[in-house]
């Protein structure tokens, strides 16, 4: 049986100043640990698979209220369905590794200088850190991000030769955005109500997650001072 995930319009990274950023931040880091256990939700199965492998923008998942269908700049109006699912995979995706890049930043900094992983040899801000690691942690680094993406894209889209030169990164007409089968906690919900409920959440937290990292970076090159280093002064 299939599983599947919705993807949805992109959203912006915003520039905070610096004070108000900081207390966003805390805001953003309560809600996304809040709802974290969704960011890795299976995909539906079954009868579901085929109806929602009809995408439309009149029943995407995410559009929740006050914000409802935050579309301003008419992505999905211009779309079509290959174009729209094409949006919610890279919607999804970036969202998931917005919510590790966040934790990324809240552990980094953390537990610098005080784990034996690097020797104790990693420190300062974490915008700062990955340049300071052993360089052979690069290699294991891309080759792991490059197995990844290479399943990911196995997965979900058409071969590169059966591909019409005028449409390149299509994908297969039964993939559903996301769904990538990734299930290891079993979190999958039986009922298709909090199947829905268990997607609007990762997308929510993706959404706050994409938010938070762009946040981050933008708060550490404006002062160099660590999100950490925030919290506790």
């Amino acid at each position: 049986k299939k599983r599947s995930y919705h993807a949805h319009n992109f959203i912006l990274p915003t520039i905070y100043t610096s004070l108000h950023t900081t207390n966003m931040f805390k805001l953003a880091l309560i809600s996304a640990l809040a709802g974290s256990a969704a960011a890795f939700a299976p995909a539906q199965t079954g009868a579901r698979s085929t109806s929602l492998n009809s995408f439309s923008a009149d029943d995407l998942p995410g559009a929740l209220a006050p914000m409802g269908f935050f579309d301003p700049l008419g992505f999905a109006e211009k779309a079509d369905e290959a174009t729209l699912k094409r949006y919610r995979e890279a919607e999804l995706t970036h969202g998931r590794v917005g919510m590790l890049a966040t934790v990324g930043f809240l552990v980094g900094e953390a537990v610098e200088s005080k784990t034996v992983l690097f020797n104790g040899e990693i420190s300062g801000p974490a915008i700062g850190q990955l340049a300071q690691v052993n360089p052979l942690l690069w290699v294991f680094l891309g080759a792991g991000i490059a197995k990844a993406e290479t399943i990911r894209a196995e997965i979900g889209w058409v071969e590169p030769e059966n591909v019409p030169f005028d449409k390149p990164g299509q994908l297969r007409d039964s993939y559903i955005p996301g769904d990538i089968g990734f299930d290891p906690l079993g979190l999958k919900p039986e009922s298709e109500e909090d199947f829905i409920a268990m997607q609007n959440k990762e997308l929510q937290n993706g959404r706050l997650g994409m938010l938070a990292a762009a946040g981050f970076l933008a708060q550490e090159l404006v002062d160099g001072k660590g999100i950490i280093e925030h919290f506790s002064s």
